[in-house]
């Protein structure tokens, strides 16, 4: 993420006397960039049939975006440092358009795959400069409410995405879901054209100097439990249509499931800032690992044994494990800037590759857990959870220091 008050210290002329309302084509475009992280997870039995491959095969899709845009990430905003503002992102979302619907019209996985790489380079370039840009063009008044507006895109494509790219795929195609974000993409590029004001880059930084964060004893302490809480929740996320219909649950409930993984997701991304500023991050993190393992091993014995009946108890799992997933986030960055308060924007980027760095490694996990069945993939993720719950615990100290 680049330096929020540098881009404002280059700006301020322009943000005198500008409302909300340009921010909301960013959240347009941060919308697009996380349906386009998620979606795949929606149909992937399908792209798997229609690509004829096995969907552990697919979902190496998924860890080819995830891990393109941990590598990528620090790297683009090294490079384009000191591209204007208007122009980076409005490029950033024309890509992310066209990489899309190249996906759309990819004729085997290995095309796929080189597509979703080049999806992830186009969203690293833009999430993070959306939210810079957003503060830079309001007054400061507004500020806080603006980066609310540009994260509330990625939130609602965290609540939707999936259930929208499950009810698109099932009335259309995979493909036509595909070019569906694909021309949001182009459209939220028209709208940045349209309305975003010229904006200067920033200073030139080296990518030695962004990654020189990473000596500081806290901030390597802290952030390896990024990788490994998303790891631990994303083995079967990938996987999250087999693991429901192993479950026995309807197709039509299927997209009821995933949407209410999805309002989890956000109540549990709130319940965490404020349980983070009342109770402090290591308490936040431990519930978090519980309630994981707790989910996870309680889907693992239902598959496993068939013991359920009904559809609540799905559901209160369902929800649970989005809470869970995106509890940790925020404690995380909160335990990072405090072990880095004066590198915050560094350390809050580090973490975003972290988080995509979890959601490649948990992918990969949960396609080889998949070749002995749904029930043996949960376990995985189970056991990530709880080394995830004793790593917290035996970091902790540092914390209090």
């Amino acid at each position: 993420m680049k330096n929020i008050q540098t881009e404002n210290d280059n700006t301020n002329e322009t943000s005198s006397a500008r409302g909300l309302g340009p921010t909301f084509i960013l959240a347009l475009g941060t919308f697009a960039v996380g349906t386009d992280a998620f979606i795949v997870s929606a149909f992937l039995p399908d792209m798997a049939a229609s690509l004829s491959v096995t969907p552990s095969m697919a979902s190496h899709s998924v860890t080819a975006f995830a891990l393109a845009y941990a590598l990528l990430a620090p790297v683009i905003a090294t490079i384009t440092s000191t591209i204007a503002r208007r122009r980076l992102l409005v490029v950033a979302l024309a890509l992310l358009g066209l990489a899309n619907i190249a996906s759309a019209l990819s004729p085997t996985l290995g095309t796929l795959i080189l597509t979703r790489v080049a999806a992830a380079a186009a969203a690293a370039a833009y999430t993070p400069n959306a939210g810079a840009v957003a503060a830079a063009i309001v007054p400061s008044n507004l500020r806080a409410r603006a980066l609310a507006v540009v994260i509330g895109g990625l939130t609602v494509a965290t609540a939707l995405g999936v259930p929208l790219g499950r009810i698109a795929a099932t009335t259309m195609s995979w493909r036509a879901s595909l070019v569906l974000v694909g021309v949001i993409s182009l459209v939220a590029a028209l709208g940045v054209l349209a309305i975003m004001p010229k904006l200067p880059g920033n200073p030139s930084v080296t990518l030695k100097q962004r990654l020189s964060v990473l000596a500081r004893p806290g901030v390597m302490l802290v952030l390896p439990l990024t990788v490994l809480g998303m790891a631990a929740c994303y083995t079967p996320y990938a996987f999250t249509i087999q693991v429901l219909e192993t479950l026995q649950v309807s197709a039509p409930a299927i997209t009821a499931m995933l949407l209410i993984y999805g309002l989890g997701a956000v109540a549990g991304n709130y319940l965490s800032g404020w349980g983070t500023d009342r109770y402090g991050p290591i308490a936040v993190l431990v519930a978090a690992y519980a309630a994981m393992t707790l989910t996870l091993t309680g889907l693992a014995l239902f598959t496993g044994t068939a013991a359920i009946n009904g559809t609540f108890v799905i559901a209160l799992l369902m929800a649970i494990w989005g809470a869970s997933s995106w509890a940790q986030s925020p404690a995380q960055q909160h335990r990072l800037i405090a072990a880095a308060p004066h590198e915050a924007p560094l350390v809050v980027a580090l973490n975003s590759s972290g988080i995509y760095f979890g959601i490649a490694l948990g992918t990969a996990i949960g396609s080889h857990a998949l070749g002995s069945g749904v029930t043996v993939m949960l376990w995985y993720g189970s056991a990530l959870a709880v080394v995830a719950f004793v790593y917290v615990l035996l970091t902790a100290r540092h914390d209090a220091m």
